[in-house]
């Protein structure tokens, strides 16, 4: 709301003052009648100077007519216009404002009903088209924003709509500019703040994301094992040209099993065989139990 300056209200107070002193001083020289006429006078005078004397902000454009004809813009700062005769049906702000739009329970392209907040950023760039091309201009561009991303909505995927919100902010500020443009007012931008879906569709997607988890942790654990399975091919082949490298890793392994206390170490019957691993293992076996004798008669 456009605030009223008060520099016609001072014009007013002062002239009327200037009556009040000139009837006082004319109230014993030529009688009551006169000092009352000057003093109505002086009230009228000062109603039309402060009427005539107008003060625009800088951001403010006066629309103004004459006798009802398109007569020009005023502002910003102090400028006159003529009592009666003009008149200022419109303040025209051209700031950059900020409009608040929303779509309730529209369907996507896929049929899925969803709520949509946005905010429209705009200005008027001609407030002469935007004062006399459309009756209220503010109203105007609400009810255009709302049809247009009623119209984006609909011809969008519901997944379109969740990824790529800058399209859709692109898509209606192109829109909307097309629609406004007659009037005088340019879109600045417009910004998707948020899309709403139903609680039970959004509890269908966190499954199907979970699931949707689940299957490439399979696939990376299988794809694991693959590799571990190359590996292990890898090194039968080289072992299977290398007698004595197969026979050390075994003694290593059975060493790993015996560090850790193990009193019964489980190796196949055919590792033991191919790799003579039996007096290995019968020894170290009566080397521990003899250990375990010495730290009992100890």
């Amino acid at each position: 709301m456009r605030k009223t300056s008060s520099v016609p209200l001072l014009l007013f107070a002062l002239t009327l003052f200037a009556g009040i002193v000139v009837a006082y001083s004319l109230y014993d020289t030529v009688g009551v009648n006169t000092a009352f006429a000057a003093f109505v006078a002086a009230f009228v005078a000062g109603a039309l100077l402060a009427r005539a004397v107008q003060v625009a902000a800088a951001w403010d454009r006066a629309i103004v007519l004459r006798l009802g004809k398109f007569h020009g813009l005023r502002g910003p700062g102090v400028f006159g216009i003529v009592p009666i005769v003009d008149t200022i049906p419109y303040w025209i702000d051209t700031r950059v404002i900020a409009s608040t739009f929303r779509a309730e329970k529209t369907l996507t392209r896929d049929t899925v009903p969803v709520d949509v907040d946005a905010v429209l950023f705009w200005k008027v760039i001609d407030p002469e088209r935007a004062a006399l091309a459309v009756a209220d201009y503010e109203a105007a561009i609400s009810w255009a924003a709302q049809t247009a991303l009623r119209d984006v909505i609909g011809k969008t995927m519901l997944a379109d709509m969740l990824e790529g919100r800058e399209k859709i902010s692109g898509d209606l500020r192109t829109i909307i500019d097309a629609r406004t443009e007659p009037w005088g007012i340019q879109v600045i931008s417009v910004e998707v703040r948020d899309v709403l879906i139903p609680s039970g569709l959004q509890d269908a997607m966190s499954m199907q994301a979970q699931a949707e988890r689940e299957r490439q942790a399979r696939v990376i654990l299988g794809d694991s094992e693959r590799q571990i399975a190359e590996k292990f091919s890898d090194a039968a082949r080289a072992y299977a040209h290398d007698p004595t490298a197969l026979h050390l890793r075994a003694m290593n392994m059975l060493y790993e099993g015996l560090k850790q206390n193990s009193t019964i170490v489980l190796v196949p019957s055919t590792a033991v065989d191919s790799m003579q691993l039996g007096s290995t293992v019968g020894a170290v076996r009566l080397a521990r139990e003899l250990e375990q004798q010495e730290g009992v008669s100890h």
